[in-house]
């Protein structure tokens, strides 16, 4: 039996296998700052309103968001799923989201489920937009046999894909005229906002709500936060609190959020990672394995198989085990053609060299025509 080591964000067996685990970015331990933050905490009642380190963090992500307020959640699941039934508040309404979107295919549909609110999906294109044109003939008319359009969610990044500001002005100005809430899910605002050289505020303006993630790329333990007017933060503490969500003396887990976004970690160099990686993995000019550079935008890559080559799972099974240099290289296997690669702060270069070395010698020898 194995025996695990921990060392950075690679794990050693018994000395013998380095293992470069890229399936999501959720995967960052907390940094010495981020354990000393936790330990020194000081907290309170979080449901009475009365932990100060929890308090600090909501204001210091509201103002960085550009927003009245904000509130501690979670998870990115949770706090989507509050913003949902709050601009919803009236029972058979109806919200609008691409078809891609994490809301629609990976939070159990928890607005139908629990919030009772329809979610109708746009297609989403090659960008992470969606067509106006086409939510605006999904509108619903003003008819008892109808539900109520109230809501828009959009997706930044989506799939490591930045959404285009322009879009983004241009579907803020269409949700005005229409009297339609916006919500972002920023799950990675932060690194569309290093991405796109934007400041997170810019990329929300105009929004009504907006959550993203402590817990991915900027490397806290756990929890999300949710940012909105004042009123609405108001009404969101009321739904957290029936989900289930109220934490008592979570300024434990809010002191490692804080020192996250007052030290937000170099993403930029993460991207660079996701992008030599993608590059290296075309220089092999294989048909069989590719990656469209023009996704690679942030900390994702995502490789397209050839399903008649080798499905991607039994890719990802293949990359689980050993080599000659005794490296395992951990990935997501999305459908039978797609296999993701996702950085973050604790892959080092090292890492990402071995990650490549193995990923090259095993398409060589998958690939019958290399």
């Amino acid at each position: 039996m194995y025996y695990e080591k921990i060392s950075s964000c690679s794990t050693t067996y018994d000395g013998e296998v380095t293992i470069v685990d890229l399936r999501s970015d959720t995967l960052t331990k907390p940094t010495k700052k981020m354990k000393e933050a936790m330990y020194n905490a000081e907290v309170g009642d979080d449901v009475y309103g009365e932990d100060p380190t929890v308090k600090e963090l909501e204001e210091t992500a509201a103002k960085m968001v550009g927003m009245e307020a904000a509130i501690f959640v979670c998870s990115g699941t949770m706090g989507n799923l509050i913003a949902i039934m709050i601009h919803c508040n009236v029972r058979g309404s109806e919200a609008y989201c691409g078809d891609s979107a994490h809301s629609l295919l990976h939070e159990q549909c928890g607005a139908s489920q629990v919030g009772g609110v329809s979610l109708r999906p746009l297609k989403n294109n090659a960008d992470g937009t969606f067509d106006i044109c086409e939510l605006q003939s999904k509108l619903r008319k003003d008819r008892d046999h109808e539900p109520l359009s109230k809501l828009v969610i959009v997706e930044n990044t989506i799939n490591g894909m930045i959404i285009p500001q322009s879009w983004l002005k241009e579907l803020v100005s269409f949700c005005k005229e229409h009297d339609l809430k916006l919500h972002m899910d920023g799950a990675r605002l932060w690194n569309a906002s290093v991405g796109s050289r934007q400041e997170a505020e810019e990329i929300v303006s105009g929004f009504d709500s907006v959550t993203f993630c402590l817990s991915k790329g900027l490397g806290a333990p756990v929890g999300s936060l949710l940012c909105g007017s004042k009123n609405f933060i108001a009404e969101a503490r009321r739904i957290r609190k029936v989900l289930g969500g109220g934490m008592r003396q979570v300024g434990v887990l809010a002191a490692a959020g804080l020192v996250a976004l007052k030290h937000i970690p170099n993403l930029v160099n993460d991207h660079k990672k996701a992008y030599v990686l993608a590059s290296s993995i075309n220089d092999i000019q294989s048909t069989a394995f590719s990656v469209d550079l023009s996704t690679v935008q942030t900390n994702m890559v995502f490789m397209e198989v050839d399903s008649n080559v080798i499905p991607a799972a039994r890719f990802a099974q293949y990359m689980r085990q050993p080599d000659e240099d005794k490296v395992i290289v951990k990935c997501l296997a999305l459908n039978d053609s797609v296999v993701r690669f996702v950085f973050y702060s604790q892959i080092t270069e090292n890492e990402l060299m071995l990650a490549i070395k193995k990923i090259t010698r095993a398409i060589t020898k998958l690939d019958p025509k290399l």
